[in-house]
Formats: structure tokens, C-alpha cells, sequence
């Protein structure tokens, strides 16, 4: 079973200027070959289907705890899409479709049109992801593999992605994802390695581009986020460190396994899009009702989860962010 928290793995900045056409470029990070899709269901399929698993636990903790950070990364990027589609402060002008005529000549019209100015579950040039990029061979070392050589592609694609859109939401999101990624691939060749003797980076070395000089990764990299490998569950998972263990292939530090999860921050609440009717035509009804049936059910102010200040953070995030200095 999954556990669900409402906080992302990173931090997305909060809207600025519209870039239709980044967003549609970024769409390649979640709906591509070597999307977050395909790693998630990837290793999604592999841990469902795992045979003898308490015989060879520690892959299976490896590979079952890496899938459940791949969801946290499909949440990541479509916040990043969905931010990179919205306008500062959000569109009250609810007068007609007018407002839209400017974004008619976009890579992905989609996104308007059927998205509500958001993600939509494909790639760059608007093809659906498909199930066709799941690979569950069965075979251990061939799946392990196949995720070092996934995990490879990847990286290679956020790289390009970087070059290619300089909005700072896309500059944030790639600058995370090419840290964590980085964390899979050793993951991957450190896994293949205690089985077979064979040293993946050393045999396919990457990446070509070090990830200490991209400026967006540095503040990861200081907060150990290049090797640091989560368990993603309070009690489970545990026999990871078997495998991720020693030292860092490019830097030379311990590599780290942590129980639980990343602490993670409180997402921005985007405003409404009225061109696009999201949430709908008339999001203050929608906020009327909701508020009458939270006040008829007698939910408290910390359960309800408003936001607290506009930079997006809700009450709970902020009384979390408080206990935790308090505790300091």
C-alpha cells in the first residue's frame, strides 16, 4: 500500500509568466520514454511482480522503495507544468474565450483545451503515454539493468530539458530530478554490482556532465540529496543498505540510507484559470459550498488546511515547519 502525504519532494517556485511552449517541452520529463511515468510504472511492475522476495529482499526493498519516489516525481513535475501554464496571481477575467487566442499557435493546444491550462499524461510532441515503456522481464540482473540504462535516458533528457527552458520553474524542477536521478543510476549499478562483479559506471560511465556544475542542483547536492536513498515507508524497506552501501562513485562519500521520507515542503496553491473554467465557471461558488459543508461537519481549522500566507504554504505545513524549529 501506498501512504500518501500532501507535500512535494521539492520545492516548485510559485507562478510568474505563462511558457506554454516550456511547459510542452517539460511535458517529455513526465509523459516521454524516459519519463517519470515510465520509471514509476517501471519499477511499479517490476515490485509487483518480484518472485521469492524475502530470499532476495534487499533488491526488492531497492527497487520497491525507488518506485514509490517516482510517484512523488510525477507529482513534481506536473506542479512544475501546471505552474509554468499559470499566470501570476491567476486570470479574473471571466468575460469570454478572447483570453485565450494568444496561446492558438502553442506546441500542445491540448493543454488548453482539454487540460484546463495543465498536465496532461503524454510527451513533448503530445503522444500519450503508454504502457508499451514498461519493462518486467522477470530476470533480476536483466530488470536491474534495464533501470540503470532507464535511469541513464533519463538524465540525458533532463540535461536537454535544462538547455532548452530557461523558465525558473523548469531550471528548479530539472535541477532536483537530475539530483535524485543521479541517486537511481548508482542505486541501479551499485545492485548490479553485488550480483555480477560488474561496475555499470565504470562500463557506461555518466554522466558526461557532473551535476556539482549545475547551479540549481547545488543546494541538493549540500543537503546530501545526491546520496541519500529513502526508504519511503516508516517500518518497511529496511534491508536497502545490503545493497546501497560505500562510497559515492563520483564523490567519494558514504552513500546514506534514510527511514521514512524526505520532510518536503507544503505545495503552492494555484489560483483559478477562468479562461479554461478551472475550476470551474464560477470557483466562488465552489468555494462557498466548500466552506458551508466544512463548517456543517465541524472541521477544525488545522484538519481544513487553508492557506496561511501567499507564498502558498497551508496551516499544517506551517504548525510542521514550527514544531520542527521548535524541536532545534
Amino acid at each position: 500500500m501506498i501512504q500518501r502525504i500532501d507535500r512535494l519532494p521539492a520545492e516548485i517556485p510559485p507562478p510568474t509568466e505563462v511558457d506554454a511552449n516550456g511547459a510542452s517541452i517539460v511535458q517529455e520529463l513526465l509523459g516521454g520514454k524516459f519519463g517519470e511515468m515510465s520509471t514509476f510504472m517501471n519499477y511499479t511492475f517490476q515490485s509487483f511482480n518480484f518472485r521469492k522476495r524475502q530470499d532476495a529482499r534487499p533488491f526488492y526493498d531497492l527497487i520497491a522503495s525507488i518506485a514509490a519516489e517516482e510517484f512523488a516525481h510525477i507529482e513534481l513535475v506536473s506542479t512544475a507544468i501546471n505552474t509554468m501554464l499559470t499566470e501570476e496571481g491567476g486570470n479574473q477575467d471571466s468575460s469570454g474565450l478572447d483570453d485565450l487566442t494568444e496561446f492558438a499557435d502553442t506546441r500542445n493546444a491540448q493543454q488548453f483545451i482539454a487540460g484546463g491550462r495543465a498536465t496532461l499524461v503524454q510527451d513533448s510532441n503530445g503522444r500519450a503515454w503508454t504502457g508499451d515503456n514498461v519493462f518486467s522481464s522477470g530476470d533480476l540482473i536483466e530488470d536491474l539493468t534495464h533501470n540503470f540504462f532507464l535511469e541513464t535516458g533519463a538524465r540525458n533528457n533532463k540535461l536537454k530539458v535544462y538547455e532548452m527552458v530557461d523558465h525558473p520553474t523548469a531550471r528548479a524542477l530539472t535541477g532536483y530530478l537530475l539530483v535524485r536521478g543521479g541517486v537511481h543510476q548508482v542505486a541501479y549499478a551499485r545492485a548490479v554490482e553485488r550480483l555480477t562483479g560488474a561496475d555499470l559506471t565504470k562500463l557506461f560511465p555518466s554522466p558526461r556532465i557532473p551535476t556539482s556544475k549545475i547551479p540549481e542542483c547545488k543546494p541538493h547536492i549540500k543537503a546530501d540529496q545526491h546520496r541519500t536513498l529513502y526508504t519511503w515507508s516508516p517500518e518497511d524497506f529496511k534491508e536497502i543498505g545490503a545493497v546501497f552501501n560505500g562510497a559515492h562513485p563520483e564523490t567519494g562519500e558514504d552513500l546514506i540510507v534514510q527511514e521514512g521520507m524526505p520532510e518536503g515542503v507544503a505545495p503552492y496553491d494555484l489560483p483559478e484559470q477562468t479562461d479554461v473554467f478551472a475550476p470551474s465557471y464560477a470557483p466562488e461558488e465552489i468555494k462557498e459550498i466548500a466552506q458551508r459543508l466544512r463548517e456543517e461537519a465541524g472541521l477544525p481549522d488545522e484538519v481544513i488546511g487553508e492557506v496561511a500566507n501567499n507564498n502558498g504554504h497551508s496551516k499544517n505545513g506551517a504548525k510542521r515547519a514550527k514544531k520542527k524549529a521548535a524541536a532545534k
